[in-house]
């Protein structure tokens, strides 16, 4: 028997999980909250064997920060990080965090009690890349990952002098990569691009 915590602030996706693993024996849900700040608290009792962690949860609270705390102390539970954000940086944060599976809820091929039996058989399951969005004339996928690094600095309001000195770059290789973004999106200044990325959540500054 598999022993899972679930932590999802949505009622009907913590819903939808809950009735998914009732139907299967393997697996009993020990308890299910709303705040990832609140799973290691959880894990202290000793009897979770598996997490399904949503990213974004109850209070801004990261999954991302929590799984990490947890397999710094449990790394014998398994910790399958779910999002339906399509945000660029997270596959490789959950990867960075120890996480031994991802699974997009609404970008998936695959389904999640596939991805928690192959993951509790020992296999890491994790998209082949992010969802492609449309961001102006040009999709995600065409930004470079210094291009997306600039854009992650624009969302956070910072000047360009600001993000020369946060990528340790000089103002002018920022201003040739703003320039180089523009060109890709035909947006005519920074305000659209900012506004369209947070909009379609390609940039989360949060997580």
């Amino acid at each position: 028997m598999t022993n899972v915590l679930i932590v999802e602030d949505s009622k009907i996706s913590r819903d939808s999980i809950e009735r998914q693993l009732s139907d299967n024996t393997e697996y009993c849900v020990i308890t299910s909250i709303e705040n990832a700040a609140n799973a290691e608290i959880v894990c202290m009792r000793g009897n979770i064997d598996l997490i399904l962690m949503d990213i974004c949860t109850a209070d801004d609270e990261s999954g991302l920060k929590a799984a990490k705390r947890i397999k710094q102390h449990y790394p014998r539970i398994k910790i399958i990080l779910m999002t339906s954000m399509p945000e660029h940086s997270f596959i490789k944060k959950a990867i960075e965090c120890g996480c031994d599976s991802f699974w997009y809820k609404e970008y998936g091929s695959i389904g999640l009690m596939e991805v928690c039996r192959r993951t509790m058989q020992g296999e890491s399951i994790w998209p082949s890349g992010t969802p492609i969005l449309r961001i102006g004339l040009a999709e995600s996928s065409d930004f470079t990952e210094r291009e997306l690094e600039v854009i992650r600095e624009l969302v956070g309001g910072h000047k360009y002098s600001e993000i020369a000195e946060n990528l340790n770059v000089t103002e002018n290789t920022v201003k040739f990569h703003i320039k180089s973004i523009m060109s890709k999106t035909g947006y005519k200044n920074t305000l659209q691009l900012v506004a369209d990325v947070v909009e379609k959540r390609l940039i989360l500054p949060k997580y």
